[in-house]
């Protein structure tokens, strides 16, 4: 039932209906507040102790915010930089806060996002629901620069620049703010972040804008460890279930129908917290799920179970550009305050 009341909802903020009309003065109201917000924030004009870099948005729901993160990770170790990720940790349950992700331990305990990042990256991810308590436990382990993964809006948090992921396909919806659309923020506050990344899509229609593509790095069995490309997944098997519980379900979908596919999909509540038995569908078909969902469900899934792996695709030296950027514009912060 969340997952078709999650399907309704974005479908009346990305298609259009006039249902959501008389929320429009709730919605005004959310901007003017979040706007207050920002205004505060600016003037407290606090410098983090250490450069620390916010990927964020301003939609609700999914833009990639996670395969970005993985990338900059991996663009700070090409570089030298030693890098700690810090979020809030949706849908963690450990016994104190900050806490400090181990990725042998599970979901349940360390948040699917969380974990994924530190099984994919190696750098330390620290979980906090406030944020500037996980940036301190950060600082401590003494790390070139913090990657706020999403915090966006969490302005207890100072940080040195801002990044902003926007799905290329659904733009910014109806251009409302919740709960009549789906914008945390006016979208005049794209105005005011320092890099804005497209994610597939015309990013054309974002003047300035970086393109983004996520890019399946083949198929693999969650329990062989198979590793096929997707035109030998394709040509082994023509037809698939496909389950995910992200926040733009319709992404992977289609990336799956791209390839040739017949998709039987499972849409599921964003961060849906996997049973035994919840993959097993009807039928032989094959089952394909994203690696933030293997992260809920790997100790009770089958033979029968694929995942779809996908990687950041950004310009060459992007990632690079961004962390320099971020590290001197500390430094330079640093000089002017002494």
């Amino acid at each position: 039932m969340k997952g078709q009341l999650a399907a309704w909802v974005n479908t009346a903020w990305y298609g259009g209906t006039r249902w959501l009309l008389p929320l429009a003065p709730l919605a005004r109201l959310t901007g003017c507040i979040a706007a207050r917000r920002l205004r505060r924030f600016r003037a407290r004009n606090e410098r983090p102790p250490v450069p620390v870099l916010v990927v964020g948005n301003i939609t609700v729901g999914g833009t990639g915010k996670t395969p970005l993160v993985a990338a900059l990770c991996k663009a700070a170790a090409e570089l030298g930089l030693s890098v700690v990720v810090i979020s809030r940790g949706y849908g963690a349950r450990p016994p104190s806060w900050p806490w400090r992700i181990d990725p042998y331990q599970p979901a349940s305990l360390n948040g699917d996002e969380p974990l994924l990042l530190a099984q994919l990256t190696g750098a330390p991810v620290i979980i906090d629901p406030q944020r500037r308590r996980a940036l301190q436990a950060a600082v401590a382990l003494q790390p070139d620069l913090v990657i706020s993964d999403d915090g966006l809006q969490h302005y207890p948090l100072p940080r040195t620049a801002e990044l902003v992921v926007l799905d290329g396909v659904r733009g910014l919806g109806n251009g409302l703010c919740l709960p009549a659309g789906p914008l945390r923020e006016p979208a005049t506050r794209l105005q005011e972040v320092d890099w804005l990344v497209v994610n597939g899509g015309a990013h054309s229609a974002w003047p300035g804008a970086t393109p983004m593509q996520l890019v399946p790095d083949g198929v693999v069995n969650a329990v062989t460890g198979q590793q096929l490309s997707l035109e030998q997944f394709t040509r082994q098997f023509v037809a698939v279930h496909a389950a995910a519980g992200i926040g733009h379900p319709e992404r992977f979908f289609s990336v799956l129908t791209r390839a040739g596919l017949q998709v039987s999909p499972h849409v599921l509540p964003d961060h849906y917290v996997f049973q035994p038995g919840d993959l097993d569908f009807p039928g032989t078909l094959p089952v394909v799920i994203t690696e933030k969902d293997l992260v809920k469900c790997d100790h009770f899934v089958t033979e029968r179970v694929w995942v779809l792996p996908v990687r950041a695709e950004l310009p060459p030296g992007f990632a690079g550009t961004v962390l320099r950027t971020l590290v001197e514009r500390h430094q330079r912060g640093a000089q002017s305050a002494q």
